[in-house]
C-alpha cells in the first residue's frame, strides 16, 4: 500500500510538524517514534511521569435501538450483564465455526440500547461486517471510524494532566464519564494499554487537534511525552498485554491466550461458544507463556522455542527489549506441560538464546490498568 492510500489520524500534521517517524500501521499511518531519545526515552516517560498517544486509527461503531446490549452480547464473549453504564469492557469477537479471535475490542455501554464500539482499527470492517449479517430488525449499526478521534493520556501523572483541562478523572477502572472541553463533546474513560494509570479521551475528529494541542501544553510541568506506536508496544509488552494478530489471531483463541477471563461462560450464547467450550474441556491446546532472556538477544515473533535437547515446544509471538529491565522478553504459545521456572532456548536467527519461562507481567507498575 503506498503512502497516498493509507488513511491519516486527525494528528496527523502535528506528528509531522514534531519530525515523527511515520509508518504503515494496519493501513494507517501513525507515528512510530519522536525524534529526542525515541521509543527509549517514551517509554520511560509513560512508566515515570506521562505520555499521550495518538490512537485515533482505532475504529469505532455503534449498534442502536431496542435490545442493542442484548444483541451484542449474543455476538461477543464477555458478558455485558455484568456491567451498567458508565462502564466499559474488553470483549473479543469469535470466529463462529473455530473459535478463533476476529478481534478484541472494547464495549462501552450507553444504555440497553445503545452500545459503542471500539475495535482494531484492520479489523474494524470485518467486526462490522460479521455483525451487520446477523443484526435484527429494528437495530442500526453504523461505522464511525472516522467521525472520532482518541488521545491515550498514560502514567503516573496522567490524572494531573487530564484534570488540567478540567476534565473528570475520579474514575473507577474501566468506568467513563461524558464531559465537554471548550463546547466539545468528549468521553473520558479509565481504560488504557501499557499498565500504567491512564485515560482514553474520545472526542470528535474535528476537535482532536485542539485536545492534543491542550495535552502537550497541560504535560510540560511534569516533563510529559508525545508518544509512538513503538513504546506503546514494548510498554504492552512488559505487562504481557495481547496485540491482535500476534497473542490473538483466527489461529489463536481465547483459551490460547489464557483470556478466558473475558469468556462469559454461563451465557446462552456467543459466537464461537461450543467449539471453545470443547476446547477448554479438552485441555490439549498451546498456552501463552512469557519468555524472560539470560543474556545477550531480541527474540522477535515467529522465533520457535525449543527444550535443551532440540525438542520443539512453541513459537515467539510477541518479542522486545525491555526498556525497564534492559533485557530481552517475549510472549509465546508453548505445549501443555511447560511450567514457570522451565528453561527453554529461543531460535533467534539461527543461534540458540536462553530463557525462562515466567508468567507476566515482567514488571511491577504503580497502578494497574
Amino acid at each position: 500500500m503506498t503512502e497516498q492510500q493509507l488513511q491519516t489520524s486527525p494528528l496527523d500534521a502535528r506528528h509531522r510538524s514534531l519530525g515523527a517517524k511515520m509508518a504503515d500501521f494496519g493501513g494507517w499511518t501513525m507515528p512510530i517514534e519522536y525524534p529526542g531519545g525515541g521509543v527509549l526515552r517514551e517509554h520511560q516517560a509513560v512508566r515515570e511521569r506521562v505520555g499521550i498517544f495518538d490512537v485515533s486509527h482505532l475504529g469505532k461503531a455503534s449498534v442502536r435501538g431496542p435490545g442493542a446490549a442484548e444483541f451484542v452480547n449474543s455476538c461477543f464473549t464477555n458478558d455485558l450483564r455484568k456491567v451498567e453504564p458508565p462502564k466499559a469492557q474488553y470483549t473479543m469477537c469469535c470466529d463462529e465455526a473455530t473459535g478463533g479471535v476476529v478481534d478484541d475490542l472494547i464495549q462501552y455501554v450507553r444504555s440497553a440500547d445503545d452500545v459503542f464500539l471500539i475495535p482494531n482499527c484492520a479489523n474494524t470492517t470485518e467486526v462490522v461486517a460479521r455483525l451487520r449479517a446477523k443484526l435484527p430488525q429494528g437495530l442500526e449499526l453504523t461505522n464511525l471510524h472516522r467521525d472520532y478521534g482518541i488521545i491515550a493520556v498514560q502514567g503516573p501523572k496522567s490524572a494531573e494532566v487530564v484534570a488540567a483541562l478540567g476534565l473528570p478523572t475520579e474514575l473507577a477502572y474501566m468506568s467513563y464519564a461524558d464531559a465537554t472541553w471548550q463546547g466539545a463533546p468528549m468521553t473520558v474513560c479509565r481504560t488504557g494499554y501499557t499498565g500504567e494509570k491512564g485515560y482514553e479521551l474520545v472526542m470528535a475528529w474535528d476537535a482532536t487537534e485542539a485536545v492534543w494541542d491542550a495535552l502537550v501544553a497541560a504535560m510540560e510541568p511534569y516533563d510529559g511525552l508525545p508518544c509512538g506506536l513503538g513504546a506503546r508496544d514494548t510498554l504492552r509488552t512488559e505487562m504481557g498485554y495481547a496485540l491482535h494478530g500476534h497473542e490473538l489471531s483466527m489461529d489463536i483463541t481465547p483459551n490460547m491466550a489464557r483470556a478466558g477471563w473475558a469468556v462469559g461462560w454461563s451465557k446462552p450464547a456467543f459466537w464461537g461458544k461450543e467449539v471453545l467450550q470443547a476446547q477448554k474441556e479438552a485441555k490439549s491446546c498451546r498456552l501463552s507463556w512469557g519468555l524472560l532472556v539470560q543474556g545477550r538477544g531480541i527474540p522477535r515473533a515467529g522465533c520457535t522455542v525449543t527444550t535443551a535437547d532440540g525438542r520443539e515446544i512453541g513459537v515467539v509471538t510477541s518479542g522486545t527489549m525491555s526498556p525497564t529491565l534492559r533485557q530481552g522478553i517475549a510472549l509465546c504459545l508453548l505445549d501443555r506441560g511447560a511450567a514457570e521456572g522451565d528453561e527453554v532456548l529461543i531460535d533467534v536467527r539461527g543461534r540458540e538464546v536462553a530463557a525462562v519461562v515466567t508468567k507476566p507481567p515482567f514488571v511491577q507498575t504503580q497502578v494497574a490498568g
